[in-house]
């Protein structure tokens, strides 16, 4: 078992009330994935920000409402796309799987 925090990174010192946060963690198997990029497409596909996983495989996004897709993108692995939904108010935790 790994020792990252299941899902994103720590909430802590973040007001939920005025921010839509998109975060989660990358795995490969049972293993965090380091060293992978993930990114934020709005909905019609264009990049919008890009963020480096951490040694544990997280990540986290400061979003507008709406519809996006997280494109992750690690070293001798294909591509991987997810959807999401961000409100403000919420968290919206993903787990990527490579």
């Amino acid at each position: 078992m790994c020792g990252a925090t299941q899902g994103g990174p720590s909430l802590e010192g973040i007001d939920l009330s005025k921010e839509a946060v998109i975060q989660g963690v990358v795995t490969k198997g049972d293993e965090p994935v380091g060293n992978a990029y993930v990114r934020l497409l709005d909905k019609t596909g264009e990049f919008t920000a890009e963020v480096p996983t951490s040694a544990t495989g997280q990540f986290r996004f400061f979003a507008g409402p709406g519809e996006w897709t997280l494109r992750t993108l690690a070293p001798r692995i294909d591509p991987v796309d997810r959807s999401v939904v961000a409100q403000v108010g919420s968290v919206a935790e993903v787990v990527v799987a490579v």
